[in-house]
């Protein structure tokens, strides 16, 4: 029974090895038969969605005209610079309409950097002269005896400057009328109409033209000459400064006087010295003091036409309606501002010279009381009547 179980036990192991080794077999060649019928399906899949939408001549040609298309691009944006020639075209019509509006710029600029100077200015010498005891009495005059001489010795001018004027401000430089150009004033200027001539150095050829009248019971009147000086300013301005010593006060509103023994000082201005455009209007200017005490300081701006027409009735609106609100009808002080300093402005009617003109030139001035006209070769004011008279219009 033993002997008889062994081999029969023996042989049913062997068999059942065999078939496990048949079984694995199998499955393993089954499942890489699956492997390969899904990888096939896969393949064939990719192929047929890649085959069926685009051949492959096709993806090729498609490539080629992506590639020709990218070039055409690159040479579009080359085309879209500019040639040197349109450059320096361009360049040309920049520079061009440069040169036409920078200037007007500039002097647009220039123009409002003066009108702020110049306030400045006149704010602080009116501030100045109000701090003053008295205008007159500085420096004692002597003029040569000899007949007609119209040569002033004196130093009246820079007595009052070193010994009135910079005690209430600061002064850098003071120079006689010699040397006025060691501070700053130019020996020639440009007037209103752009004519150069030459500066005066004393109060004889400022007033120009103005003789010694007798006026009877309006009193008489005696052309002043004294020499000119020049300082400097703090500020950098430059001042050419006329003196009158024995300036008298204002005697009220009635009656005639004369202009120039009221005037105390005239000061002709250069906003910067030496450097240009040395023109009246521009960075030129002058600055009239009237009174020795309660003094009256001016500064006007005239316009650049002399206006024919007016008479009290319309004064008051003459320049307003004339000017469209920029300038006004003149203070008495201000027209005789003008009338001194007339040679500067050199308008038609106002030119220093021609005693004609002067005779002949009568100006409005509007007081708070009375319209006075300035006229004749005395610088004299009157009370006017209705008669039609000459204006200058002026702006502060």
């Amino acid at each position: 029974m033993q002997g008889g179980g062994g081999p029969l036990l023996t042989g049913t192991i062997e068999q059942s090895k065999a078939i496990n080794c048949h079984s694995e077999l199998r499955e393993r060649a089954e499942a890489q038969s699956e492997n390969h019928v899904f990888r096939g399906a896969v393949l064939r899949e990719s192929s047929k969605t890649v085959s069926g939408s685009v051949p492959r001549y096709e993806r090729i040609s498609n490539i080629g005209q992506t590639l020709n298309q990218v070039q055409g691009d690159n040479m579009a944006l080359a085309r879209i610079g500019f040639t040197m020639a349109e450059i320096l075209l361009s360049l040309t019509i920049i520079g061009v309409v440069a040169a036409i509006t920078l200037p007007s710029l500039t002097g647009n600029i220039n123009e409002r950097t003066w009108n702020t100077q110049r306030k400045a200015l006149y704010a602080r010498f009116s501030q100045a002269i109000a701090l003053m005891p008295a205008l007159n009495g500085y420096g004692t005059l002597e003029e040569e005896s000899s007949a007609g001489a119209s040569d002033a010795v004196d130093t009246v001018a820079e007595t009052f400057i070193t010994s009135g004027l910079s005690k209430v401000m600061k002064i850098n430089n003071i120079c006689d009328s010699d040397h006025i150009e060691d501070c700053g004033i130019t020996s020639n200027y440009i007037n209103y109409v752009g004519s150069s001539n030459s500066m005066p150095t004393d109060l004889q050829h400022l007033n120009e033209g103005l003789l010694s009248v007798d006026w009877g019971s309006a009193g008489t009147y005696s052309a002043l000459n004294t020499r000119a000086a020049a300082f400097e300013t703090a500020n950098g301005e430059s001042i050419l400064l006329f003196y009158n010593p024995g300036c008298v006060a204002n005697m009220g509103e009635t009656g005639q006087y004369f202009s120039q023994p009221k005037m105390c000082v005239n000061m002709v201005f250069d906003l910067n010295g030496t450097k240009g455009p040395n023109t009246f209007g521009k960075d030129k200017g002058f600055l009239t003091v009237f009174y020795p005490s309660d003094s009256a300081v001016v500064a006007p701006e005239p316009f650049s036409t002399v206006f024919d027409g007016v008479n009290k009735d319309n004064a008051s609106k003459f320049c307003t309606e004339k000017t469209s609100g920029d300038y006004r009808l003149p203070t008495k002080e201000e027209v005789a501002s003008v009338f001194i300093n007339r040679q500067f402005i050199n308008l038609e009617g106002l030119a220093a010279g021609d005693a004609n003109l002067f005779t002949s030139t009568k100006l409005y001035s509007n007081g708070s009381t009375y319209t006075w006209v300035l006229g004749g070769i005395s610088g004299l004011y009157k009370l006017a009547n209705s008669e039609n008279w000459r204006a200058v219009c002026i702006k502060r």
